[in-house]
């Protein structure tokens, strides 16, 4: 009966996080950031060089073509000449309009298993709103920002054999002040250079920096009610690698931080934009802005430059628009690999991940490689497990005596409880000893389901049969189905709940479940089949050992 309660509250909080997640999606939980955030206009605005940065609610002197920020998606795309850049994992278009990458589609990650030629969009302009990279330059003197027109050299690029294909784009001011914006991309990789290089041919010194923001409408809702995955942005620190910063945050609170060796980013599920600094050396101020209410903005802006008269100088900065590789993206920059959020158990998760692709390296096939996870985490686990069986055996042997002092005492709780704890004393029986082993297995459970939720890697990834997604759904139910009947399967090895309403629940239990799993990944739902496979297995073996012992066989 104990254990009934347990698996029952368990069940029961599986289903309110479910809705918590679900309701979190709708309502996302303010959790201010844990840096200097300051409600004022950032810092490095209120300076004299910085005086020039645009302001999203109002136009600029240096405007000559609408602010991206005040148009509508359609007319956006007409402020300025488009340019095209394909390389092999990547296909971008850059706006002339302050040089704003607009669009950046990846090539090697279909929509769908079913819509290969179409393309993941992650930088969009065109699609009822919009997710644009933008930047320009700070200075009290006339300089291009994101809302001035640049000239273009040509308009379509396309990576060859020296494996980058950089793209210039030109502005001049009637004092003589030239930039050169350049946007270098290289072969197989997803972090592309932007440099700007200042040629002062004016009769004054210029001091200013750059500055790099990602803008962004609320996204519209995807993907399963029942999996929640973060979207929004996020700080890196060197005091903390990873700090959420949701769009109620961006809303409520202008963020203002100096940090050197740090980052910032906007996630969604899979992918990541991040604004990644040129120096780790050098401090970068980090600011949000919610411009008219109607977008959201995370941005960087760069250390100050001081130009002689007749100098030259280059700011550079990187960002990266891609999916949330791994093994690459520790490589790009500190804690980048932190965008894989794998939760409050993630020092599990990452050691379940390292198995799962050491596994994959040798049988090739994603769909494997998570059944013989399962199988380690089951030997793992072996002793424990087998204690709780051993424990329900027990109790499901003397069940019948258990009903019969319930029936006694069915008016008498206090005597009907200490008789519980006789029969239990007598026994040798610990009512709560198929409990402790299911609690300790449970975080090694959730982190590989964040593991399974989380790593692109394992997205469209094929196993066999029909089954050529593990990210989406069972197209025809069939393991939603295999996971209900295992669970029915368990539940009748397990001692019947002596209240009939309990007993009800239980029914039920395996139906819920069955509903519930339908809509998840069918890769998550292949550990729970095999898990429960092998659990059934493990339990019926010590359930028949243990009767035969009784019986004297």
């Amino acid at each position: 009966m104990e254990t009934t309660r347990f698996i029952l509250l368990i069940t029961l909080g599986l289903v309110l996080t479910m809705i918590w997640q679900a309701w979190h999606e709708d309502y996302p939980v303010v959790a201010v950031a844990q840096v200097n955030v300051d409600t004022s206009i950032p810092a490095p605005l209120t300076e004299p060089e910085a005086s020039g940065l645009p302001e999203m609610q109002t136009a600029s002197t240096n405007n000559k073509a609408p602010s991206l920020m005040n148009v509508a998606p359609a007319e956006q795309a007409l402020s300025g000449r488009v340019v095209h850049i394909k390389t092999d994992v990547l296909d971008i278009e850059i706006n002339t309009l302050g040089g704003t990458v607009q669009r950046a589609a990846l090539l090697n990650y279909p929509v769908s298993k079913n819509e290969e030629t179409e393309k993941v969009v992650l930088l969009d302009n065109e699609n009822n709103g919009f997710y644009l990279v933008q930047g320009g330059l700070l200075s009290k003197s006339e300089i291009p920002n994101h809302k001035t027109l640049f000239d273009l050299e040509n308009e379509y690029y396309e990576l060859g054999a020296a494996g980058s294909v950089t793209v210039p784009l030109f502005w001049e001011s009637e004092s003589g002040l030239k930039i050169i914006k350049r946007f270098t991309f290289y072969k197989g990789q997803y972090v592309a250079d932007i440099s700007y290089e200042i040629q002062n041919n004016t009769s004054e010194a210029w001091k200013g920096s750059a500055y790099a923001q990602i803008n962004r409408t609320e996204p519209t809702e995807s993907g399963s009610r029942f999996i929640y995955t973060y979207t929004g942005a996020v700080l890196s620190t060197p005091e903390k690698r990873y700090e959420k910063i949701d769009f109620g945050d961006i809303e409520d609170d202008k963020l203002s931080v100096d940090v050197a060796d740090g980052w910032v980013a906007m996630l969604q599920h899979y992918f990541v934009v991040a604004l990644i600094p040129g120096s780790k050396e050098e401090s970068y101020h980090y600011y949000t802005l919610n411009p008219d209410h109607n977008s959201y903005v995370i941005g960087a802006i760069t250390p100050s430059k001081n130009i002689p008269v007749g100098a030259s100088e280059k700011i550079n900065h990187r960002f990266y628009v891609g999916p949330k590789l791994q093994k690459e993206l520790p490589q790009i920059a500190e804690g980048l690999e932190l965008t894989v959020d794998y939760g409050i158990f993630w020092f599990l998760a990452k050691p379940v991940y390292w198995l799962l692709d050491y596994i994959h390296s040798y049988v090739n096939n994603w769909g494997w490689a998570i059944i013989l996870v399962t199988l380690l985490l089951k030997l793992m686990f072996f002793k424990l497990s087998a204690a709780g069986y051993r424990s329900m055996a027990n109790m499901r042997k003397v069940q019948p005596r258990m009903l019969s002092i319930r029936d006694r005492y069915k008016d008498d709780k206090t005597r009907l409880n200490q008789a519980m704890m006789e029969l239990y004393k007598k026994e040798k029986i610990n009512p709560l000893g198929g409990c402790f082993p299911i609690l300790i297995q449970i975080p090694v459970f959730i982190s590989l389901y964040w593991v399974l939720l989380e790593s692109v890697e394992l997205r469209q990834a094929s196993f066999i049969f029909w089954w050529n997604d593990l990210s989406s759904a069972d197209p025809y139910f069939v393991l939603p189905l295999l996971m209900g009947i295992t669970m029915f399967i368990q539940q009748k090895l397990n001692p019947a709940p002596m209240d009939p309403v309990q007993a009800k629940v239980m029914s039920v239990l395996p139906v819920v479940f069955t509903v519930f799993f339908a809509f998840f990944p069918s890769g998550l739902v292949l550990y729970w089949v095999v898990n429960n496979t092998l659990s059934i297995a493990q339990q019926w073996v010590i359930t028949r050992n243990i009767e035969r012992t009784n019986s004297g066989k």
